[in-house]
Formats: C-alpha cells, structure tokens, sequence
C-alpha cells in the first residue's frame, strides 16, 4: 500500500525531529547506594580531566563496583520498586519508540464524533518491510505534552480512535501492534460523561473479533481497565520492568486498607510482575531490559522491542486466521484459573 511519499516524510519528520528529549532525574530509596557510586565516579572523572592525573585504574575499579550495585539491586527488587521503576520519568516512551525503532511512521487522528485524544497515539507504522498499525499510550515526555496527554490517562474518544484505525488496519489487512503504558483511563466528569466505560468495553470486546493479528507490549505502566481497553492480543508481552495491574498499587492500598502506607503491601498482593503474570498465563513472555531497567540504556531497550516485533509478527502472521482467533479467544477465557495458586492476603 502506497501511503504517498510526501505525506509519509512529512509524519516522519515531525518525529524524527523531535527524538527522545531529555528528562529529569527521579530518585528512587532503593538506588541510594548506586546513586552514591554514580557520585563518586562523575567526581572522580572529572578530577582526571581537570588534573591530567593517571586514574583509570580507580575510575575502572569504581565502575565495576558500579555494575555489581546495579546488578544487586536489581535483582532482588520488590513489586512496588519495579512500579517505581515503570514509572521513571526517563524510561522511554511512545514517542521515543516511533522516532527510534520505526523506519515510517504516518499518525492517523481523530474519532469522528468528539475529537482528538493526544493520550492515544495511533498510525501506519513499517520497520523494514513489516507493516503494521501502531496504537499507543502518549504520555508526552515535557511538562507541556504531559499535561497535553493527560499523563497517558485517555478519554473515551481516545479508545474510539483507537478501535476504529483497528478496524481500518483489519479492513486492510495490517497487524496490530499495541503499545501500553497508563496508570489509567481517564477518571474525570467529563469522560464518564462521554462514555468512558462503554467506549473501554466496546475495544475489549470488538477486538476478540479483528481478523489480523494482534501484539500487545506493555512498556510501563499497566493500569486497570485503561491499559485493557487496548490489551487484547495474540501475544501479550511485558517488558521486564514493567507492572499490569487492575488498579494501581495506591488505589488498592485505599481501598482495602484505608492506609497509603500499604502501598507495598497492596503492590504484593495484587501479583502485577512479569514474572507473576507469566504464571499465571496472562502474559506470554517477558522482553529483557538492560540492567537496571530501561531508563539507564534506552537505546538498547528500544532496539530489543524493534527485534521483538519483528519475531512475533512474523510468527503470527504465518498462522491461520481463524486458529487465531479461536486462540486468541481461549487465552482470555482460560486466564481466570487462579484458585488456590495465591496465599490469602491477610486483612483482606
């Protein structure tokens, strides 16, 4: 399908050149050590540079310790650290990945009955000569496109765009590849007003039927039913720091407890890891990060996501359509096979 040269370098470019901006640092309890290391290498670096001193040996013995704490830490990370982890503010995110990993990009906009919601980011995508429709969580990266996408948090017209470039990418032939990464739908007046909740069950339910295949990555955050409205797939994948949750950790922690300090108690209970997940059959596999997540080496990350697509498309591609969607029926309805696997919380 020819989308028009012009129109696609046109879309192109306004990604391409915005690139993955910089963002502020966040500090996390759990990296105090790491972030203490990362300290004394910058000064002692820049005590070489300044001084002309010889002082690779120290600056090499530094950095190995460095990446023994990273190593550590990482590896023993409890449920609400890797939330933390999720939501750092320099791991990337929609638009880093469509102006890093993608060779075309053209954005497609609009719902045709309200307007258009920047948190959901939809258009024809290719890398290298796979196709596909790309439908995403945007949570902008500035304060200025945070606000702009609500935080990632769509409205209900941002899950009608989302369900009808589906259709349009069925009615085309296209695999669908989501991206998610909200805490959340949207939980304003407004929205319920407009539909919210229908508007999510209407994509749950219409994308059982969509006869293309479908690949979901959640790349951060996977919060409650905002994260579902776009999560029905073939293969449903997380990258390894990510969480998927049907509420976020302080939600639950509210509910159950009254108490925000059971935050990480609620984060535990509500088993939102990759490797819980996995477990439990709702998630196919996991994408690996670098060490200490995605934010420390987001080139790599991306790049282990551009492979992954590949992979799976081509792998959903080569089977029968109606194999698939009988497939993709029995994932969800085998999925709620949980009794007896999980200890009672207690107070719960």
């Amino acid at each position: 399908m020819d989308l028009g040269a012009c129109a696609r370098a046109a879309a192109w470019g306004h990604y391409a050149a915005r690139g993955p901006a910089p963002a502020p640092g966040v500090s996390m309890n759990f990296e105090s050590r790491i972030q203490e290391l990362e300290s004394q290498l910058t000064e002692l670096q820049e005590l070489s540079k300044r001084t002309q001193l010889d002082l690779g040996d120290e600056i090499a013995t530094l950095e190995a310790r460095l990446q023994s704490a990273i190593e550590a830490t990482y590896s023993g990370l409890t449920a609400w650290e890797r939330v933390a982890v999720a939501r750092h503010p320099e791991r990337p995110v929609a638009s880093d990945y469509v102006a890093t990993i993608l060779d075309e990009f053209l954005e497609l906009h609009g719902d045709k009955v309200f307007g258009n919601d920047e948190a959901m980011l939809t258009g024809l995508a290719r890398i290298e000569d796979q196709r596909f429709m790309l439908i995403a969580h945007r949570k902008g990266r500035s304060t200025k496109e945070r606000l702009a996408c609500n935080f990632g948090c769509a409205h209900p017209e941002g899950y009608r765009k989302a369900l009808r470039k589906m259709k349009l990418a069925a009615k085309l032939g296209l695999p669908i590849v989501t991206m998610i990464n909200t805490p959340g739908a949207y939980p304003g007046i407004g929205a319920e007003e407009r539909g919210q909740a229908a508007a999510i069950a209407e994509n749950i339910l219409e994308m059982f039927s969509l006869r293309v295949p479908v690949l979901v990555i959640v790349i951060g955050e996977g919060g409650s039913g905002g994260a579902l409205g776009i999560g029905v797939g073939d293969r449903v994948l997380m990258m390894e720091f990510a969480y998927y949750s049907v509420i976020s950790p302080e939600g639950c922690a509210a509910i159950l407890w009254k108490d925000g300090a059971r935050t990480p108690d609620a984060a535990e209970a509500l088993k939102l890891t990759p490797a819980d997940l996995t477990g439990l059959g709702i998630v196919d596999a996991v994408i690996p990060e670098p060490v200490g997540g995605a934010h420390r080496d987001r080139e790599r990350s991306m790049q282990t996501v551009r492979e992954t697509i590949l992979r799976e498309l081509a792998d959903l591609e080569a089977r029968n359509t109606d194999e698939l969607l009988e497939s993709r029926w029995r994932k969800y309805r085998d999925a709620g096979e949980i009794e007896g696997r999980f200890p009672r919380v207690p107070g719960v």
